[in-house]
């Protein structure tokens, strides 16, 4: 309220202002209103512009001026009517004074001028006495609003170690005001916080750096609160806040540099190459792409067995293994690292060097390894058919640990299904079990484990055993040969040319004699001598009704040692022939109807062998049909343990692969036996370790032989049944089975039987009674 009445003070101190709202009555001079007569000059319907102060505070309505006409004597017969903007609801008129009032308090923010109209008429004719006229009626602004910023958060940002005055962001204010009226709409900027660190310009409002070389790293974020002031700063102007947050951008002005001058890391030595030992990280106290660091080795005893490398993503230095460590050999070692900034600013080179070095020590502690073999592989050469226990060659291991224990060498028979080779678990030499054939394999590889005898750690190496050829092949035909002699061939001439192959291998080329084994009257050989030979003709006048073939035997040598020879056969068609040595038939059937025989004959000679082979064949089926003879043909026959076969078995050695006798009584074991449905190792010895004496329990019996053929290195392959049965010790009487009992019944004597007792008396009696009707 003071705030108005001072503008409305101001206002009435101005003369047009006061003129403009202290309206003259038209038509009356001012000598008429201080009291002295004058003579009114007669005038038309006009006035001035009004002038009306904004947000009016006193009571009532707000006066604007008045309006009069010439035409009105002031009797009552003028009525003044007032249209135009705000007419009859923000403005209104006396009808008879021609007095104008507002209404209600007028913002100049929502509307500054007011148009109008106004006119004079009659009463009592309704007679115009004044044309309508306009007029505006303008609105004086008051400081009533204060200033307002765009946003009330602003956000910038300015690098660190800016100087004094840089840049930072320019922030602006508006005032609804009237700028062209007074000093309502001038504003001035201050700030109000963040002093001393920035400052801003007054009249522009652009913010700057106040303080230089502000560090990053020491405050990253500041809050400035900048204030809009109006009436040109002075005191009783209106004012607004805003607030902006700067944030200090990084450069790089931190160099990295390391916590420690040393580090320590372990690492086994077992560690495979490319694995991580360790890490190590420099502080950097940039953000960004200003801390990111690269690592690299300068020097030390093992830049050549580690590298490091930079994890790009925690900044870290990976320390890893570059060759294969052994403990044995070298235990420590040193590397000096050093630590670079990827991105080095030349404005703040005078801040470094951005750059520094550490000292890592690496021990490799010890793991204890599997043994190590002299080579990767091993290539053997042997002769074949090489006879069984012939040394093949020697692989050598050791174990590389400070303990140098003892290792067993094996072979693994995944490698060797067929059991051809053997090897010394002690020296690891290698040797043949069985006769090699290298026509029927070239190559063996198979794989030697050696096996620490206390950790059981295993290596294994290849093996590649190669079989030297052994001239032990005759030559043969190289192919099946279809020879024929023309009936009207002459004598020398060429009927084939033959050639011979060899499965071996010769240190030079193959090279074949050729000749007959007997000298024949019809046939000669020619050796070409390039492995090929020309069969000839001695004589013509071949006829098939005399011989329709001839067998040639021919004798076929190589020239290696031993020397090898074969005798095939070649088998000689006589056909028949035109003058042109072309052959128009050779076969059977051309012969019979030579000599006579019609077709109906041969149909009929056809029909006769068919007849014979179905006979043939349905004598067989009833054959097969006849039910065999049992094995026990009486019932009464009955003995112990008797097992019914359907088929005739092997023979004579199927005794020794299957032995009853052994399994009832383990105790008569023959110790000299060996078993045939395996090779044994000559390694290992054959031994069987018999049952425990007087041992009633069956289920002990059964795990002692099961530890037996577990431990057996002769045993079959797991998957093979064995089978075990144990009666016990016996009685007095020995065993009463059948299949022990003497060829006959009436060699044994039932007498000892009476003195087990009545019921064995019995018994007694019963036997004897059939022994004496069958003597009888």
């Amino acid at each position: 309220m003071i705030t108005n009445q001072l503008a409305l003070l101001m206002l009435l101190s101005i003369p047009e202002w006061s003129s403009a709202l202290i309206r003259p009555v038209p038509g009356i001079s001012t000598a008429e209103r201080d009291g002295r007569t004058l003579h009114r000059t007669k005038r038309g319907w006009m006035w001035n512009s009004f002038f009306l102060l904004e947000e009016w505070t006193g009571s009532g309505k707000q006066y604007v001026g008045k309006l009069h006409s010439d035409m009105d004597t002031e009797d009552g017969s003028v009525k003044y009517v007032l249209t135009g903007d705000g007419a009859g609801t923000i403005f209104e008129i006396d009808e008879k004074s021609g007095d104008i009032h507002a209404t209600r308090r007028l913002d100049r923010e929502e509307k500054s001028s007011y148009t109008l109209s106004a006119k004079a008429i009659n009463k009592t004719s309704g007679q115009v006495l004044e044309r309508a006229s306009d007029f505006i009626i303008k609105i004086h602004d008051i400081n009533d609003n204060e200033p307002k910023f765009s946003k009330d958060t602003y956000v910038a940002s300015v690098p660190e170690m800016s100087s004094i005055g840089a840049f930072v962001m320019r922030v602006t204010a508006t005032d609804a005001d009237d700028e062209s009226y007074g000093n309502s709409a001038k504003l001035v900027y201050s700030i109000l916080q963040g002093q001393p660190y920035f400052s801003v310009e007054p009249d522009t409002g652009v913010i700057r750096t106040a303080l230089p070389n502000m560090i990053r790293e020491n405050r990253e974020h500041y809050q400035v609160v900048i204030q809009a002031k109006d009436m040109a700063g002075q005191m009783g102007g209106l004012s607004g806040t805003a607030t902006v947050n700067i944030t200090l951008l990084d450069v790089n002005n931190s160099p990295p540099r390391f916590p420690h001058s040393a580090y320590h890391l372990s690492t086994p030595e077992s560690a495979e190459v490319g694995s991580s030992v360790g890490r190590i990280k420099a502080n950097d106290a940039d953000a960004g792409v200003n801390a990111e660091m690269w690592y690299s080795v300068l020097d030390g005893d093992g830049q050549d067995v580690f590298s490091i490398v930079t994890d790009a993503t925690s900044q870290e230095g990976v320390i890893t293994v570059k060759k294969p460590l052994d403990y044995e050999s070298k235990r420590t070692y040193s590397l000096r690292v050093q630590v670079t900034n990827t991105h080095v600013d030349p404005q703040f080179g005078h801040l470094g060097p951005f750059s520094d070095t550490a000292t890592v020590r690496i021990a490799v502690t010890d793991v204890d390894e599997p043994p190590v073999f002299g080579r990767s592989h091993y290539i053997f050469e042997v002769d074949e058919n090489a006879p069984p226990g012939s040394s093949v060659g020697t692989v050598s291991a050791r174990d590389p640990d400070a303990t140098n224990h003892l290792v067993k060498y094996t072979i693994d028979r995944h490698t060797d299904l067929e059991r051809l080779f053997n090897i010394n678990s002690n020296n690891g030499t290698i040797s043949t079990l069985q006769a090699l054939d290298r026509e029927t394999s070239k190559w063996h590889n198979i794989s030697v484990l050696a096996t620490e005898i206390s950790t059981s750690l295993q290596t294994r190496v290849p093996v590649f055993i190669k079989v030297q050829d052994v001239n032990d092949n005759a030559p043969e035909f190289a192919m099946y040969y279809e020879t024929f002699v023309c009936e009207n061939a002459k004598a020398g001439e060429l009927i084939q040319t033959i050639s011979a192959v060899d499965t071996d291998e010769p240190v030079i080329a193959h090279q074949f004699v050729f000749s007959l084994s007997t000298v024949n009257p019809n046939f000669t050989i020619y050796d070409n001598e390039d492995n090929t030979a020309r069969i000839l003709t001695r004589r013509g006048g071949f006829s098939r009704h005399e011989m329709n073939s001839y067998l040639l035997p021919v004798v076929i040598s190589d020239n290696d040692y031993p020397i090898q020879s074969s005798t095939s056969t070649l088998t000689v068609r006589v056909c028949a022939c035109d003058r042109s040595r072309n052959v128009q038939t050779c076969s059977t059937e051309a012969l019979l109807l030579s000599a006579g025989l019609s077709t109906g004959a041969l149909v009929a000679i056809l029909l006769c062998i068919i007849i014979l082979l179905m006979i043939v064949v349905l004598f067989a089926a009833l054959r097969r049909q006849k039910k065999k003879e049992p094995l026990i043909i009486s019932k009464e026959d009955v003995r112990d343990n008797v097992v019914s076969y359907n088929d005739e078995g092997g023979g004579e050695e199927d005794t020794q692969a299957f032995d009853i006798g052994t399994l009832r009584n383990p105790e008569v074991i023959d110790t000299n036996k060996m078993r045939r449905d395996i090779i044994p190792e000559m390694l290992f010895p054959f031994r069987r370790i018999s049952p425990i004496k007087d041992n009633t329990d069956v289920r002990d019996f059964i795990n002692c032989r099961l530890q037996d053929n577990d431990s057996d290195p002769t045993a079959p392959p797991y998957d093979s049944l064995a089978t075990y049965a144990y009666e016990g010790n016996g009685s007095l009487a020995e065993s009463l089975s059948s299949l022990e009992s003497s060829a006959t019944e009436g060699d044994q004597d039932f007498d000892y039987l009476s003195h087990w007792g009545p019921p064995f008396k019995k018994l007694a009696d019963m036997y004897i009674g059939k022994e004496t009707q069958r003597e009888t």
